[in-house]
Order: C-alpha cells, then structure tokens, then sequence
C-alpha cells in the first residue's frame, strides 16, 4: 500500500482515504495482545486488496476522564505510531479525544467517523467495545450498522499469556513491581522509553557524570529509580552503549512535578543534544530517594555507574542478554 501514514483527526482525511480495513483501540504498548489483533486487520486486509487502518485517542480516553490520577502510559503517542507502523499497519488515524469527541452518540459516531470519515469495509474489534456518549454504543450495535451499510464487524482475537489475557494494565503493573522479565515476554521486547535529548541544568556534569536529559512530557512512566540501560539512536540503529539511567522526579535537586529521564554513559561523552534516542531498561538498580546533599547524592551516583558496570560485565561474561533485577 506505499508508504504508512498518520492522519492527524479527520480533517485530514482526503477521498483516497476512504475504504479500509480498520481497528479502534488505545494500543498503549503494542504489546504481544495488540499484536494478534494487528495481525487479525492485515490478513483481512491482504485478502480484501485495502490498506489497514488503526485508530487511536490523544489524549486516550481514560486519561481525559481521570487527569491527573490516570495510570502510566507504556508508550507517547510518537512511539506507538512508529510501532504500529513497524508491525506493517498502513494507516494510523489519530483522533483529539476532546469535549466534542465524547459528548457524540454511539450513532453520530458511527455516522460521522466510521461511514462518513472511513467508509470503513470491515472492522475488527474487541465483543467489550464501548464507545460514544455514556458508552452507549456497544459491540452489537456496530454490527446492526455494519449489516445496514455494508461493512463486516468481527471480533479480535483473545491472546493469552497462561489463564490470563495479554493487557497494558497488566503490563503496567508488572513494571511497577519491577518484574521487568515477566512484562518483557508479555510485551515481546525490552521495556524501552524513546525521546528527544533536551538541554538541562548540567547539574550531572558539575558532579562528573554528565547527563543525557530525556523529558517526559505531562506522562508519568511505569518504572522509577535508577536502572542499568542500553541507549541508541532510535529507528537507526541497535542500542550499542551501556548507561546507567534515573527517571523519576530528582527528589534531592529538584521540585518539579513532571518527571525526567536522565542517562549517564558509561566511559564515555558523546554530542546527542537534539537527538532522539531509546533507552531500553535492562535492570533495577535501586529505588529513587532524597539524599541530604550534593555528596551524598555523588557518592551514591558512583556507586550505582559501578553496579552498572557490574551488570553488563556480568552479560558480556554470560554473551547473553537478562533482564533479571540486579543487586
């Protein structure tokens, strides 16, 4: 089908956008779950001759309702389109998810973006879809309007991991209990974070470990504390430097309320301002925590570079690579 888009709302969808093979969902972590059903849209779509077409929310639509109280995102929107894309998907339609968009009807839903803005052939989804105002729109109602205008509505394929279903809520959780391996295999890669390196106050390199700062934006992240990380440049190469990386809040220097990434490169400095890298956790150092000075804080900076160091010695001597946490 070409090159993958992205379509920023439905003002930018033109006539040749129109006819598809299309899934809704958030997608938060394009984990081993979303994977069956991406795979469930592109065969359908090879055997109708369509592009696939996955739609998703900014911000998603439990974010709007809880604010601040909403749980971590896996991934930032920029991650999750590369990652769809990466799976093969054509399209990735991303709609506001503002005031206008949650007080529509489960009917001009359908009216406005599946028939009007789509003209959707087939979609595939989950039998526990709600949309529209109040969630009034459900799973039969989609296929009442498929067989009245001519589209197919199938239900997704249920990807289980033991007795339990494949979720970001899942994943997400493990995270936060630091059970790295186990959210790996649901996710079907290292846990990783991509972002842009921003300028920062160069407190790290005042106490001899420069920092590679990474901001979060307004999303909190599923991990916290210090981590030994593998960092490369994203989408160009695989990570080839070793690091040791804090992502939380900086309790001992700073009172901001957004959280930051920040990566130490081991035994070396390299110019990545501006940059967009991954930074893939390998390990759990310790936990984030407030120190009473500056040399505290640098004493124990030495000491988590050196546990770093350990650990990926630890690897290069094994010539494989483990996610277990590391003491």
């Amino acid at each position: 089908m070409g090159h993958p888009e992205f379509l920023n709302g439905l003002n930018s969808l033109r006539a040749r956008h129109r006819g598809c093979v299309a899934t809704i969902g958030s997608f938060d972590g394009v984990h081993r779950g979303h994977k069956a059903i991406l795979e469930q849209l592109q065969d359908k779509a090879r055997e109708l001759a369509l592009p696939s077409l996955v739609m998703v929310f900014e911000p998603q639509p439990h974010e709007y309702f809880s604010r601040r109280s909403a749980p971590a995102r896996l991934m930032r929107l920029r991650e999750k389109v590369c990652a769809l894309f990466a799976e093969g998907v054509d399209r990735v339609l991303c709609l506001k998810f503002d005031e206008h968009l949650r007080s529509l009807t489960a009917q001009a839903y359908i009216d406005k973006v599946l028939i009007a803005g789509l003209r959707v052939k087939y979609l595939v989804i989950g039998d526990d879809f709600r949309f529209g105002c109040d969630r009034a729109g459900d799973f039969a109602m989609l296929c009442r309007a498929g067989a009245e205008h001519g589209f197919t509505v199938s239900d997704t394929r249920t990807q289980l991991e033991g007795e339990e279903r494949i979720s970001s809520t899942r994943i997400r959780g493990l995270l936060e209990q630091d059970r790295l391996d186990e959210a790996n295999l649901l996710l079907g890669r290292p846990y990783s974070i991509s972002g842009r390196v921003t300028y920062g106050k160069r407190l790290g390199r005042s106490l001899g470990f420069p920092t590679l700062n990474i901001a979060l934006g307004r999303y909190r992240s599923p991990v916290q504390g210090v981590y030994a990380v593998s960092v490369g440049r994203s989408g160009r190469e695989a990570p080839r430097w070793d690091g040791v990386a804090n992502v939380g809040l900086r309790p001992t220097v700073d009172s901001r309320a957004k959280p930051l990434l920040e990566v130490h490169l081991l035994d070396r400095q390299l110019d990545l301002y501006g940059e967009l890298l991954t930074v893939i956790f390998r390990a759990k150092i310790r936990c984030e925590k407030r120190f009473s000075g500056l040399d505290e804080l640098k004493s124990q900076i030495q000491q988590d570079a050196h546990k770093a160091r350990e650990y990926f010695a630890h690897l290069k001597s094994r010539s494989q690579v483990t996610t277990t946490p590391f003491d």
